[in-house]
C-alpha cells in the first residue's frame, strides 16, 4: 500500500514510482488517540527512506532491496523516548524517569486561553527559554499562574511579545488561517524536503562496503529531537556519526539516551578559537553537516552552508528548524508543540478545545525527512558531484501531516500492546548502563538497519574521526 504522502516524497526523489514490490506499507491509523494519520505519514517517510537507501545500495552493488514497514511500528517511533527503559539495581528494566523540571515544563507547555478568547501556547522547554517566557508573562511556572497570566493578554500580542523576547510560543491557528498567512504561504510554495545545489565538485561514487552508508561521515550539531533523529537514522544504515556539542549546552537526558544510538559524541565550544578550529578540521573530512541552530547563527561563526561548501566541496549541509527558511517567521525559534500550534493540528486536537498530539509527530517526522533528503543528496553527489543544502522544518512537517487527512478514533488511551512493543525493542549496553529501547523498525531485504555503536555519554570521544 502506498498513499499521497509516499507519492509526494517520490516526486522529490524525481525518479518516478519505485519498481513493483520495492515497498510494502501495512496497517492503518489510528494507533494513538488522534484523528491525524501520524502513523501512516511516518510509515510513508520510512518507506521513502527505504527506497532512497535501496537506490544507494544499487549504486554500490547493482542490486536493489525490498523495504517493508508497519504503520503501528512507525507510530511507536514517534514517541520512542516514552518507551525507554533502564536496568535497575534489581536487574529488572523500568521506564526511565523524567526529571522534575521536564515534568513541570510539560504541564505548562499547553494551550491556554487568552483575553480575546483565542488560545496561545507558551513553550517552557529548556531553562533559559523558560525564564524568558516567564519574564514576558510575569508569573510562576505553575499551571494556575500561567493560565491567569495568559488570560491577561490578547493572543497575537502575546505571540509577538514572546518572539521579541527571543523565546518560543505561538497562537493557536486553524489550518486555513495558517495557509492564508504570509508565512504559511511561503512554506506551502516549497517542497516538504528542499534540496538545493550550492556548489560544484567532482562526483564522489560510493565505495565498496557492507552497508549502504559505509564510509559516510556525518557531523551532528543538533539536539531535541528532529536533528538527532536524522543523524541516528543515517547511523542505522552504516554512517559514522559524530555528535558535537559544547559541554555546557542544555540537554534533556532521556532524549539524549534515546536519540544517540549508533553515534560518538565530542565536546567543542564554538565560542572559542580552538573549538572553531576543531570543528573545521572535522568538516574537511565529513560528508554531511547537520545543524539545528536558529537561522544566521552559524553563518556568523563561519559555518554557513556556502562557507562550508568552499571548505569541503561535496558537503551535504542539512538545516533543521521549526519555521523554515522563508517568510516573516523564519527568524523564530520553536519546538514540536509550537509547530503543532501554528499549523492547525493543535486547533483540532480535541472536540472542545485545542490540544497537543499524543506523540512528537512533527519532531520525529522532520528527523526522518531530513535523513531522506541527505540520502537523496548523497546519491546525486555520487552521480553528478556538487555540494547540496537539505532543508526541513517542523512546520513543514506539521503541514505535511495535516494534508494527509483524518482517521476516526475513540477517546481512549490507545497505544501498542506490550507484545507489540517487545517485538520491536532491543537491549544495549551503553555508557548510561543497560537500556531497553526501540530498535530500527524499517525492514530491508538485504541490509537490515542496525546501530553498531551503543548510545554514548556526551563528550566521551575525542573530536576526530
Amino acid at each position: 500500500m502506498t498513499n499521497a504522502a509516499f507519492r509526494e516524497l517520490m516526486d522529490i526523489r524525481g525518479k518516478g514510482d519505485p519498481e513493483s514490490g520495492a515497498v510494502s506499507i501495512s496497517g492503518v491509523d489510528p494507533v494513538f488517540s488522534t484523528r491525524f494519520k501520524i502513523g501512516e505519514t511516518c510509515a510513508s517517510v520510512l518507506g521513502a527512506i527505504g527506497v532512497a537507501t535501496s537506490d544507494i545500495w544499487r549504486e554500490r552493488t547493482g542490486r536493489g532491496q525490498q523495504a517493508t514497514i508497519d504503520v503501528r511500528h512507525a507510530a511507536a517511533t514517534l514517541r520512542s523516548a516514552h518507551y525507554l527503559q533502564a536496568r535497575g539495581n534489581d536487574n529488572a528494566f523500568a521506564l526511565v524517569a523524567r526529571d522534575a523540571d521536564a515534568i513541570v515544563a510539560q504541564q505548562i507547555t499547553q494551550p491556554w486561553q487568552a483575553k480575546d478568547g483565542r488560545w496561545v501556547l507558551p513553550h517552557f522547554g529548556l531553562p533559559h527559554l523558560r525564564d524568558r517566557v516567564l519574564g514576558v508573562l510575569g508569573c510562576e511556572p505553575t499551571p494556575d499562574s500561567v493560565s491567569r497570566a495568559v488570560a491577561g493578554w490578547d493572543a497575537l500580542d502575546l505571540e509577538n511579545a514572546i518572539d521579541e523576547a527571543r523565546a518560543c510560543g505561538g497562537m493557536v491557528r486553524p489550518n486555513a488561517e495558517w495557509l492564508a498567512h504570509p508565512h504559511g504561504q511561503a512554506l506551502a510554495a516549497k517542497p516538504v524536503v528542499e534540496i538545493t545545489k550550492i556548489g560544484d565538485s567532482n562526483p564522489e561514487p560510493f565505495d565498496a562496503g557492507d552497508r549502504p552508508l559505509s564510509g559516510i561521515r556525518v557531523l551532528d550539531l543538533t539536539r531535541i529531537l528532529a536533528g538527532p533523529v536524522a543523524a541516528r537514522t543515517l547511523a542505522e544504515h552504516g554512517a559514522e556519526v559524530m555528535m558535537v556539542a559544547a559541554e555546557n549546552t542544555p540537554q534533556i537526558k532521556s532524549f539524549v539516551m534515546d536519540t544517540c544510538h549508533g553515534k560518538r559524541s565530542c565536546f567543542l565550544d564554538l565560542a572559542t578559537t580552538d573549538g572553531v578550529a576543531g570543528l573545521k578540521a572535522l568538516v574537511r573530512d565529513a560528508d554531511v553537516f547537520s545543524q539545528g541552530y536558529r537561522p544566521g547563527v552559524l553563518n556568523a561563526r563561519g559555518f554557513g552552508p556556502e562557507q562550508l561548501a568552499e571548505l569541503r566541496p561535496g558537503l551535504i549541509y542539512t538545516s533543521i528548524n521549526c519555521f523554515g527558511y522563508d517568510g516573516p517567521f523564519k527568524h523564530r525559534g520553536g519546538w514540536e508543540q509550537v509547530a503543532q500550534t501554528v499549523t492547525g493540528i493543535c486547533n483540532e486536537g480535541h472536540p472542545d478545545h485545542p490540544a497537543l498530539l499524543p506523540a512528537a509527530a512533527c519532531d520525529y517526522t522532520t528527523g526522518y525527512l531530513g535523513a531522506y533528503g541527505v540520502l537523496l543528496a548523497l546519491a546525486r553527489r555520487a552521480r553528478e558531484g556538487g555540494s547540496y543544502h537539505v532543508k526541513v522544518s517542523l512546520c513543514q512537517s506539521g503541514m505535511f501531516i495535516y494534508r494527509q487527512g483524518k482517521a476516526d478514533f475513540t477517546e481512549s488511551d490507545m497505544d501498542l500492546s506490550p507484545a507489540e512493543l517487545d517485538a520491536i525493542q532491543i537491549e544495549s549496553s551503553t555508557g548510561h548502563g543497560d537500556l531497553k529501547h526501540l530498535g530500527p523498525v524499517l525492514r530491508l531485504s538485504e541490509t537490515q538497519p542496525a546501530w553498531t555503536r551503543p548510545t554514548p555519554v556526551l563528550g566521551s570521544s575525542a573530536p576526530r574521526w
